[in-house]
C-alpha cells in the first residue's frame, strides 16, 4: 500500500453528509461533497420545524449550508452521481458524473431574474407536488449552491426549440444551453455514503385515498403546507379549496410495519413527527383546530420524546386513538374525508375530518441499490446498507463508511451522530495524511474603527413569512434607516442564506459600515454565522448586534401584526442603540495539549479511546472498576445474535495493549480544573493520587439497571429477574429456563411513570430478542410479554414479528392498572387486565422477567459539577443541541457518549462513542485555539473582594487573589453568561459586549 490520500468523498448532501463533511474539513482533510440534487440540504430542508424543540428546521440547517459552502476545504459537487469506486483503503479513485445545469456556476450571482422571467411552470418537487416552480429553478431559497438549474422536461427550448427568455434576461450571461455532462476522477483515501432517505409513496394504498382525494396529503406535504417557504406561505390551508381546516387526522404506519408491501420495518420517526405536526398545526390555527392521531403503538422512544407526547396531549389537546384504520372516503361535495377504523374493542367506527395526513415511512433513497453496487457494499433485504451491530458505521468494503438513514431509519440526532462517527473512522484511517491537502483560511486585515464615528448597517430578514407574514418588514426597514448613525438599511428574504452573507460583506465595503445589526431570528443558532461574515469583511466580529424579531416578536404576536411591527421597531431601536457603543473585542490564543481524558471504561469509553489513539493522540482512560467492559460484560449477545462478550474481551485487549492509551483502573476523579485545550484532572488510582493534563474530556460513565426492590416481588422470589439477570442466566444455560413452562415479561418497570417519565428505549427490543432465545432453548415454553406499547423501532421490528410467529403472546396493559405478581401456593401468578379484551387475565409463571429502566450513572452529578456541564431533569447529561450537537456540551472541550447521554442500544452507543472521539479529535488536531471575546472583566481598582462573583460563576472561571484581595477572571473558562456582573455590588465586574452603558442605552432607547 502506498501513501494515503488526505481527502474523503462524502456521497450525499443531507444533514448527515453535511455534518460528516464539516467534521472532516475541520479535522484537516480535503472533502468532496457529492450530491445528486441541484443543492445540498436533503429532507431536513423541507421540514417546517424539528421535534422535540420546535426549532425552525431550515433556520438551524441554513448556517450549516453556508458554513459548508464557504469552507475552503470542502468542494461541493451538486447535481452529480457516483459512477464507480476502485482502489483500496487510503487510496481510492471515484468516478463522478456531473450533470449539466445549463447555468454557469462561476458566472451566476443567484439574482433570480431567470426564474422571474421564465414563463413555463412545473410541479414543485421540493413542495412535494403541491406548489409550482419554474422550468428554471432553485431548489429552495437558502439553497447552496445558490445557482438555478434548467429542467429539460419542462423547458420550452428543449421541448420546442424556442423561448430562451432566461438567456435573454440574465444580466451575467450565465445561461449555457450547450453545457454537457462532465466526468470527474477524484483521488480520495476514504468514502462515506450518506445518500439519505426517500419517502414512501402511498398511491398503491388505494383505500387511503392519496392521489384520489386532494385533502389526503403525506406528512412531508403537510410540512410544506406549514412551512413559511411553502406553497401557502405558512398558512394552514387544505389543498382542495384553500379553506382553514377544523379537524385533521394523522394515520400512522403508512408504508411501515407492513410485510405485504415488502416494508416490514418500523420507520422510527413517524410517531414523533406526527405529534410535532399536530402541535405546530395547533400553533398555526389556534385552539379551534382539533387534531387526532390514529396509531397502533406510540413509539416515542427518543430522548425527551415521551415528555413531548405527554405535552401534546395535556397542553395542546392532541387526541390519540389506538385503532386499525381500514380506509378513507370523500364525503360527497364537501371535500371532507371519512375515516373508517376499528377501535380497541373491535367496533367499526366512522369519523369525518377536513384533512387526513398520512404519516409515511422512510425507505432507502432512489438509486441506493445502484450506488451500493458501484461502491461495492452489501445491502439488507430492504435496501438499507448492511452493517454489523458491533461496527454500525463500517460497510462490507474496508475504507467505505456509512452514516444517516441509509444505514437504517433514524432521526436527525442519530444521523448527525453517525456522521461525526464516520468522519472519525475516516480520520483514523487517514491520520498520517492529515493536513496534507488542506488550505488555511485567510482573513483580510481587521479594520481599525476606533477613530471612526459609528456607521451602522441594518439588515431586516423576512425569514420567508416567518417574520414577514406578521411584521411589516418594509416599514421596519424604513424606520431603521431614520435611527441615529444608521447609514444603510435593507430587507432580505433570508438573511442567513449564502447570497445574503455575500451581500452583507459587499455593503460593509460599499458603505464603510463599522457596525452591523441583523434583525432576524435567534442569536443562539445564527450569531456565529454573522460574526464570521463580519470577519471575512475585515471587521471585528463583535461589532455585531442581533435583534430577535422572530422568536420574540412575530411568533409570539402572530395574531397582532400591527403591535408586532411596533415591537420589531422597538427591538431594532434598542439593538442600534447598543451597536453604537460596541467596541472591538479581542480573543486570546492558547496552545492545545494533544491528549484526551476518557472517563469510563465501558463500550463507549473504550471505543472512543481506541479511535483517538488510532488517530495518533495520547489517551488516559479512567475506569472506577477493576476491569474494563462496564455494563456490556453482562450481555452475551447483541439483538441480532452477535457475540457480545467476545467483542468486549477483544476491545479491552486492544485498549490495554495500545501504546498510546494509558488505562487507570480502580480510579476515581477527585478534581478538575482548566479549560478547553488545557485541562488538569486529579485522579485517585488504587489509592494513589495522580495528575493528568489534557486538551479534551470525553464523558462515557455509562448507566445502570434499575433494581425494582419492592415491586412485583423482586428481591423476594428467586423466579423474578430483571432482563440483565435473565441475560446472565441464558448465557450459563440455567436449568430453570429449560424447565419453565410459563414465562412472563413485564415491560416499563421503572420507566414511563411519575418517577421516570422517559422511555428506556432498549427494553422492548431486549424482551423480544430474549424471548426468541428462550424459544431456542425451550421451544415448549409459553411466553407472555405484557406491554404498554411495543417499541421495536427501526429494523428491530423484524424481531417483534418473528416472536409473534414463534408463538410469543403480547398483551397490552395500561396505567393505572399495572400487572400484579403474587404467590399462590407453590407458584407465582401474574394478573393483568388485557386492554383489548377488557378482562383480567391470570397467568401462572415459572419465571417473571422485569424490563427494568436504565438509570443515569450514580456519579453523574459529581462529574457534572467538576466539568461544569449540565444534567437534564432525568439525571442524564444534557448535550449542547439535541439535533445538531448531540455529543457536545456547551462547555467547550468536553464531549459525551453512551448511556450517560440517554438510554440506547449497543450499536447506537458505539456510533456515539466514535462521534465523540471525532469531535474531540478536531480540537486535539489544532495547535492553537482562540477564546471567546464576550467574557467578564474585573476592575481591580473597584473590586471590594466580596467574592459574590466567585460564588455565582457556574463555570468556576473566577478565583480570589489572596495577595491583592480582589477577584480575577480566567477568560478561557468564562462563558460570558453574565451572572458575575449581575451579582457584583460594586460595579467592578462587567461583561464585555454587554457593558452597563450598552445595556442602559438599550433601556433608554426602549423608553423613547
Amino acid at each position: 500500500m502506498g501513501e494515503k490520500i488526505g481527502a474523503v468523498l462524502v456521497a450525499g448532501g443531507g444533514v448527515a453528509g453535511i455534518q460528516a463533511a464539516l467534521d472532516l474539513a475541520e479535522a484537516g482533510f480535503k472533502v468532496y461533497l457529492v450530491e445528486s440534487a441541484p443543492a445540498i440540504g436533503g429532507v431536513m430542508a423541507q421540514l417546517d420545524k424539528t421535534f422535540p424543540t420546535n426549532d425552525c428546521s431550515i433556520c438551524i440547517l441554513s448556517p450549516k449550508l453556508v458554513e459548508c459552502g464557504r469552507h475552503r476545504n470542502i468542494e461541493v459537487i451538486s447535481y452529480a452521481e457516483i459512477l464507480d469506486v476502485w482502489g483500496e483503503p487510503g487510496n481510492f479513485t471515484v468516478e463522478v458524473r456531473k450533470k449539466p445545469r445549463y447555468v454557469d456556476e462561476a458566472k451566476c450571482t443567484g439574482c433570480g431574474t431567470c426564474e422571474e422571467k421564465c414563463p413555463w411552470k412545473a410541479p414543485s418537487i421540493f413542495d412535494e407536488g403541491i406548489g409550482e416552480r419554474k422550468a428554471i429553478y432553485r431548489l429552495f431559497p437558502q439553497a447552496f449552491p445558490n445557482v438555478p438549474v434548467i429542467d429539460p422536461e419542462y423547458c420550452a427550448y428543449f421541448l420546442r426549440g424556442k423561448c430562451r427568455a432566461c438567456e435573454r434576461f440574465c444580466p451575467t450571461k450565465a445561461i449555457d444551453f450547450e453545457q454537457k455532462e462532465e466526468i470527474l476522477e477524484l483521488q480520495v483515501g476514504a468514502v462515506i455514503l450518506a445518500p439519505g432517505i426517500a419517502k414512501y409513496d402511498p398511491k398503491e394504498l388505494f383505500e387511503l385515498g392519496f392521489g384520489r382525494f386532494p385533502n389526503v396529503v403525506t406528512s412531508i406535504q403537510f410540512e410544506r403546507i406549514l412551512s413559511a417557504s411553502g406553497p401557502f406561505r405558512g398558512e394552514l390551508l387544505r389543498p382542495s379549496d384553500h379553506k382553514h381546516p377544523k379537524r385533521i387526522a394523522w394515520l400512522q404506519c403508512v408504508g411501515s410495519r407492513d410485510e405485504s408491501l415488502g416494508r416490514g420495518f418500523c420507520s422510527a420517526v413517524c410517531c414523533t413527527y406526527a405529534i410535532k405536526e399536530a402541535i405546530v398545526a395547533k400553533e398555526h390555527a389556534g385552539e379551534d383546530l382539533e387534531t387526532v392521531i390514529f396509531y397502533m403503538d406510540m413509539r416515542t422512544f427518543g430522548k425527551g420524546f415521551e415528555r413531548y407526547r405527554e405535552r401534546a396531549e395535556e397542553e395542546y389537546g392532541v387526541k390519540f386513538v389506538r385503532a386499525r384504520v381500514f380506509g378513507v372516503e370523500e364525503v360527497d361535495g364537501t371535500g371532507n374525508l371519512r375515516v373508517r377504523y376499528a377501535d380497541e374493542e373491535g367496533r367499526v367506527r366512522f369519523e369525518d375530518f377536513d384533512m387526513v395526513v398520512l404519516s409515511v415511512g422512510l425507505e432507502p433513497p432512489r438509486g441506493a441499490r445502484e450506488l451500493a453496487r458501484r461502491a461495492g457494499v452489501k445491502l439488507d433485504k430492504y435496501g438499507f446498507c448492511w452493517t454489523s451491530e458491533l461496527s454500525p458505521i463500517e460497510t462490507t468494503r474496508p475504507g467505505v463508511f456509512v452514516c444517516g438513514a441509509f444505514e437504517g431509519p433514524k432521526d436527525i440526532p442519530e444521523s448527525v451522530t453517525q456522521a461525526s462517527g464516520a468522519a472519525a473512522l475516516a480520520s483514523s484511517l487517514l491520520a498520517e495524511a492529515r493536513n496534507t491537502l488542506t488550505a488555511v483560511k485567510e482573513y483580510p486585515p481587521e479594520r481599525d474603527v476606533s477613530e471612526e464615528p459609528p456607521r451602522i448597517g441594518v439588515f431586516v430578514c423576512h425569514c420567508g413569512i416567518n417574520i414577514a407574514g406578521v411584521v411589516d418588514v418594509a416599514a421596519v426597514r424604513d424606520y431603521a434607516a431614520t435611527l441615529p448613525d444608521v447609514v444603510y438599511a435593507e430587507t432580505n428574504i433570508y438573511s442567513c442564506s449564502q447570497d445574503t452573507q455575500q451581500r452583507i460583506k459587499e455593503k460593509i465595503r460599499e458603505h464603510k459600515l463599522n457596525r452591523v445589526v441583523v434583525a432576524a431570528c435567534t442569536p443562539r443558532t445564527h450569531e456565529p454565522l454573522f460574526r464570521e461574515t463580519l470577519k471575512e469583511a475585515g471587521l471585528n466580529p463583535y461589532l455585531f448586534e442581533m435583534a430577535n424579531i422572530r422568536d420574540q416578536c412575530s411568533w409570539v404576536h402572530m395574531r397582532e401584526p400591527e403591535k408586532a411591527t411596533e415591537k420589531a421597531k422597538d427591538l431594532i431601536r434598542m439593538a442600534v442603540a447598543k451597536a453604537r457603543l460596541l467596541k472591538p473585542l479581542r480573543q486570546l490564543s492558547l496552545e492545545v495539549i494533544p491528549r484526551a481524558l476518557v472517563i469510563g471504561g465501558g463500550i463507549a469509553g473504550m471505543t472512543a479511546a481506541l479511535n483517538l489513539a488510532e488517530q495518533g493522540f495520547e489517551v488516559d482512560l479512567v475506569e472506577k472498576e477493576g476491569e474494563l467492559g462496564g455494563l456490556a460484560r453482562k450481555i452475551g449477545r447483541t439483538f441480532r445474535g452477535e457475540d457480545m462478550r467476545g467483542f468486549v474481551r477483544d476491545l479491552a485487549e486492544k485498549v490495554l495493549s495500545h501504546p498510546k492509551i494509558k488505562v487507570h483502573l480502580e480510579s476515581k476523579i477527585l478534581d478538575a480544573s482548566g479549560y478547553v485545550g488545557n485541562f488538569t484532572t486529579k485522579i485517585s488510582e488504587r489509592g494513589e493520587e495522580r495528575e493528568i493534563r489534557h486538551g479534551a474530556v470525553i464523558v462515557a460513565i455509562g448507566g445502570r439497571e434499575y433494581k425494582p426492590f419492592g415491586e412485583y416481588l423482586y428481591g423476594e422470589e428467586p423466579q423474578v429477574l430483571t432482563q440483565l439477570e435473565l441475560e446472565e442466566a441464558l448465557e450459563r444455560r440455567d436449568p430453570k429456563i429449560e424447565r419453565a413452562r410459563h414465562i412472563v415479561f413485564i415491560q416499563c418497570v421503572g420507566s414511563r411513570d411519575e418517577r421516570r417519565p422517559y422511555c428506556s428505549r432498549v427494553c422492548c427490543n431486549g424482551a423480544v430478542e430474549r424471548a426468541l432465545r428462550i424459544k431456542e432453548i425451550n421451544p415448549g415454553a409459553r411466553i407472555f410479554v405484557l406491554h404498554r406499547d411495543m417499541r421495536t423501532y427501526g429494523l428491530y421490528e423484524e424481531l417483534y414479528r418473528k416472536a409473534r410467529e414463534e408463538g410469543v403472546v403480547f398483551l397490552r396493559w395500561d396505567v393505572p392498572q399495572r400487572p400484579v405478581v403474587e404467590r399462590r401456593g407453590e407458584e407465582l401468578l401474574v394478573r393483568v387486565k388485557d386492554e383489548i379484551l377488557k378482562e383480567e387475565i391470570e397467568i401462572p409463571a415459572d419465571l417473571v422477567i422485569l424490563s427494568a429502566a436504565i438509570l443515569p450513572p450514580e456519579d453523574a452529578e459529581e462529574i457534572a459539577k467538576l466539568y461544569k456541564v449540565p444534567l437534564n431533569e432525568d439525571g442524564f447529561f444534557l448535550e449542547a443541541h439535541v439535533k445538531l450537537r448531540p455529543v457536545e456540551f456547551a462547555t467547550d472541550g468536553v464531549f459525551l457518549c453512551g448511556l450517560a447521554h440517554s438510554p440506547k442500544n449497543i450499536s447506537e452507543t458505539i456510533a456515539q462513542a466514535q462521534a465523540a472521539a471525532g469531535k474531540a479529535s478536531i480540537l486535539l488536531s489544532k495547535k492553537i485555539i482562540q477564546s471567546e471575546g464576550t467574557v467578564s472583566h474585573i476592575d481591580k481598582e473597584v473590586c471590594i473582594g466580596c467574592r459574590n462573583c466567585e460564588r455565582t460563576c457556574p463555570y468556576g472561571a473566577i478565583s480570589y487573589n489572596e495577595e491583592e484581595e480582589v477577584c480575577e477572571v480566567n477568560e478561557m473558562l468564562c462563558k460570558g453568561c453574565g451572572s458575575c456582573a449581575a451579582a457584583c455590588p460594586s460595579g467592578a465586574c462587567t461583561l464585555r459586549g454587554f457593558e452597563d452603558r450598552q445595556i442602559l442605552a438599550q433601556v433608554e432607547a426602549y423608553a423613547r
